[in-house]
């Protein structure tokens, strides 16, 4: 990984050692019983699989952009945007990534790509005409930390397995795979569903860990980049607020890439959405916050 100067994390690099291993060999273990389970069928099984991995690695970060809206703009076009994010970037001493807008009205930013040299940083419309310049400076060096430290392609492996599991089931369901003269296409289609269920809790439980755990770490290393926990903190609380006044309507299309989002959009005060939320409570990114705060302003 090329070396930047946000502040190396290193329980977030064993974190994704750890999930990438339990992914992997849980990857291996499904695709097997698949195997097993298609019998003569199993070529089809490994070019699904294989398939879909390399979709999902290439081009997770162009169908995540494009599903959120992100529309890539040139300096001349958004000129503050680009402003804070040449900023940030000399300061990390970490190449540009492309820049894009996001037409919608909730306030969020995000950061996708394999690696330094095809990232994308995204900031809404919303996000834009709510922060104040040091605000948005503090969420860019949080989303850009992203980048530096890869975490952004782990997520994306990561969560293949569950999108496998969940492709396999369907095949299996609508296409009949596996099905023979004899009477194993009804047990087929009975453990199918069900392996493709455990597979999809046990990834979906690992990847909500490590997600939880590398926005902290973005908060951490984006503050200590731009030296103003406090800007960042007040972002994070605009945002959140604000979500509660964003329509469901539009809420919902933008939550299943909560992954991405700097905030999740979800309307505070749901228990059980925060107990399966891809990001840590307001509460414990704040307090992190001002830890972080206290310790410069002794520094």
């Amino acid at each position: 990984m090329p070396r930047t100067r946000f502040a190396p994390d290193r329980g977030l690099v064993t974190r994704m050692v750890t999930t990438m291993f339990l992914i992997g060999l849980l990857y291996v273990v499904f695709v097997g019983v698949l195997i097993a389970l298609f019998g003569r069928s199993w070529p089809i099984v490994v070019i699904i699989a294989g398939g879909l991995f390399v979709a999902q690695f290439w081009f997770s970060d162009r169908i995540a952009a494009f599903g959120m809206g992100a529309r890539e703009v040139t300096p001349e076009q958004a000129p503050e945007l680009h402003g804070a994010v040449d900023r940030l970037c000399a300061l990390a001493d970490m190449p540009k990534p492309r820049v894009a807008i996001a037409d919608s009205d909730v306030p969020n930013a995000f950061a996708t790509g394999r690696n330094q040299r095809n990232a994308l940083v995204c900031a809404t419309t919303g996000l834009l005409r709510r922060l104040e310049p040091d605000e948005l400076e503090g969420v860019l060096a949080h989303e850009l930390s992203h980048v530096a430290h890869r975490d952004v392609a782990v997520m994306t492996i990561a969560s293949f397995l569950g999108v496998l599991a969940g492709v396999m089931t369907r095949v299996a369901l609508w296409g009949g795979i596996g099905r023979s003269r004899n009477n194993t296409a009804g047990l087929v289609v009975l453990l199918v569903p069900l392996v493709s269920a455990v597979v999809y809790v046990i990834s979906f439980l690992l990847t909500r860990l490590l997600s939880r755990y590398r926005e902290l770490s973005a908060d951490r290393t984006g503050a200590l980049l731009t030296g103003r926990p406090s800007a960042l903190a007040s972002a994070l609380t605009k945002v959140t607020g604000q979500m509660a006044r964003i329509p469901t309507r539009d809420l919902r299309r933008a939550e299943p890439y909560n992954a991405f989002w700097f905030a999740p959009a979800l309307s505070p005060g749901t228990s059980l959405a925060n107990l399966f939320s891809s990001h840590p409570t307001l509460e414990q990114r704040l307090e992190q916050l001002g830890r972080i705060s206290a310790q410069l302003g002794r520094g």
